[in-house]
């Protein structure tokens, strides 16, 4: 039933056979496309991700990495798909300590891009069309273009210090010196030509062939780390999700190296209290969960990172309940060991037969490094900020590892099948908005449109940014929608309180929450460019 203080502006989509939810509306056409083709959400996947990589492209790409979080109905079963690769060979502590530190952009900001490989493994697990025909929408959005949007514009003109060192990509995103004007055709007619030697050759080639030997040699030419070795060295992580039950339900989340288990976490801290006598939105309950927050963040700094988390210990009844003592009437100050600067893309897929796919991909800051991969037009990540390179710390910097990921792809599950698929790109804000969107819907009985567009807030530590130096600030940021009577009450508990506008707190949630009747209830975050279909 819907939660009767708040009325959300966007309708909320509806549809038996299938729905998809992502953060550009070409993309989600895509995917509805292939669904209606008698495609499966493994299928859809496939062509959103890869359309989202042109008409988003400063949120991921063929240049990135990726986590899908699948379920398959006919089995019962889910697995999560993970395609981050490891830091080259060459990147090592030295190195980026003589250098002064571990740059935000440019080409030693470059990790070894892991996304194909992520987004093959799906395919080849559940897909059931071909993946030529899949790559198809990407190849046609490529070559002759897609209409640049307010947001794209936004993107282009606050990330000129890492559009314009680098020639190739200033003459996409920065043409005549500026953004391109709104509705104007952005072509990328190189990275067509990859995407189409991608479709014939399949993603072996991405980094084991032809392409593989230029994507090097165009990394190489541009002052970045990976070479061809690091390349062919990439193999997706094919594992079940982690899982933690809340109240009723049970969540699913990406495994380690991601953190979705802070979030896990912060649900569990949060079942240790009795929230039913609260009002959504109210002071008390914005402080508990922020509290609870914190708490969470403080193990995800420790842990995250490290080969093995305990994640037995650190999901377990009595870890949540050792928290939740800890939290009291007044905000507490807890430095972990801010907000970074990174952006991402989210999206979301439900098919006729029930399979689901929760599915996150990035390329870390906007536009990435900034760094072309030479006449691929391939837009190369700068993940390697994710890295800490003081010793002992559970995410230090290692050649062939696996930075850890503020990316995660959760799944609320109730009588063993998906209740709800949904997540945001945001960084660091993401465990905490998805956290918010999950009690809205499943404690205030909101629906997901009323629960994506309603007033949030977001929570910083000192110490919590992702990106490096790893910095940050001890704030926490509402959305106007909130109310000066709320904020008030938060600065009373001690909150540092930070007030933006309407629709100007972070993120940009998709949903779809799926009904005992079959009903697929589709939802976009007003946020981004977001857009829900549905049939």
């Amino acid at each position: 039933m819907a939660h009767p203080k708040f009325r959300a502006h966007r309708p909320l989509i509806m549809g038996r056979r299938g729905a998809v939810a992502s953060n550009h509306p070409v993309a989600t056409e895509a995917g509805m496309a292939v669904l209606r083709a008698g495609g499966n959400a493994a299928d859809a996947t496939v062509a959103v991700s890869l359309t989202l990589g042109v008409v988003e492209p400063h949120m991921s790409g063929l240049g990135g990495d990726s986590f899908y979080h699948a379920w398959h109905a006919a089995s019962g079963q889910g697995s999560t798909y993970n395609g981050t690769a490891p830091a080259p060979r060459l990147a090592t502590v030295e190195r980026y300590k003589a250098a002064g530190g571990i740059p935000n952009h440019g080409p030693l900001s470059v990790q070894t891009p892991g996304m194909v490989a992520g987004l093959a493994a799906l395919h080849a697990a559940h897909g059931s069309m071909p993946w030529a025909r899949l790559v198809e929408p990407a190849i046609e959005a490529a070559q002759h273009g897609f209409a640049a949007t307010h947001a794209l514009r936004h993107f282009c003109e606050e990330n000129r210090h890492r559009l314009e060192p680098n020639a190739l990509s200033r003459a996409i995103f920065l043409p005549d010196g500026a953004a391109p004007p709104l509705g104007a055709l952005v072509l990328q007619p190189a990275l067509a030509l990859t995407l189409r030697r991608l479709a014939e050759a399949g993603a072996e080639d991405f980094y084991r062939g032809a392409l593989a030997r230029a994507l090097s040699a165009a990394m190489q030419a541009a002052g970045a780390l990976a070479d061809a070795q690091d390349l062919a060295g990439v193999q997706a992580r094919i594992a079940p999700p982690i899982c933690v039950p809340y109240r009723d339900f049970e969540l699913r989340q990406t495994p380690p190296n991601s953190m979705g288990f802070a979030m896990l976490q912060m649900l569990r801290i949060l079942e240790q209290f009795d929230i039913s006598t609260m009002e959504w939105g109210s002071a008390a309950l914005i402080h508990l969960m922020v509290e609870a927050k914190k708490r969470a963040f403080l193990d995800r700094e420790a842990h995250a990172g490290s080969e093995h988390p305990p994640l037995e210990m650190l999901l377990s009844a009595q870890r949540a309940a050792e928290h939740a003592a800890m939290i009291g009437p007044r905000a507490a100050h807890l430095p972990v060991r801010g907000l970074a600067e990174a952006d991402t893309t989210y999206f979301c897929v439900v098919d006729a037969a029930g399979n689901a796919v929760s599915a996150i991909q990035s390329i870390n800051s906007s536009f990435g490094s900034g760094v072309m991969a030479g006449e691929s037009g391939i837009l190369l990540n700068n993940r390697m900020s994710y890295w800490h390179l003081e010793e002992g710390h559970a995410n230090t910097l290692r050649p062939g590892r696996r930075v850890r990921h503020t990316m995660n792809a959760p799944m609320l599950m109730r009588h063993g099948r998906p209740w709800l698929v949904f997540g945001t790109p945001g960084a660091d804000n993401q465990v905490q908005v998805n956290f918010q969107v999950l009690v809205a819907m499943a404690d205030f009985g909101m629906d997901p449109q009323q629960a994506l567009e309603a007033p949030r807030w977001s929570s910083s530590q000192p110490g919590q940014e992702s990106n490096w130096p790893h910095g940050g600030g001890d704030v926490l940021t509402l959305e106007r929608g909130i109310g000066e009577a709320v904020a008030a009450e938060l600065r009373g508990l001690g909150h540092g309180v930070k007030i933006v506008g309407d629709l100007e707190g972070p993120c940009s949630v998709e949903a779809i929450r799926i009904l005992d009747n079959g009903v697929r209830m589709a939802a976009s975050d007003p946020r981004r460019d977001g857009w829900a279909g549905a049939w």
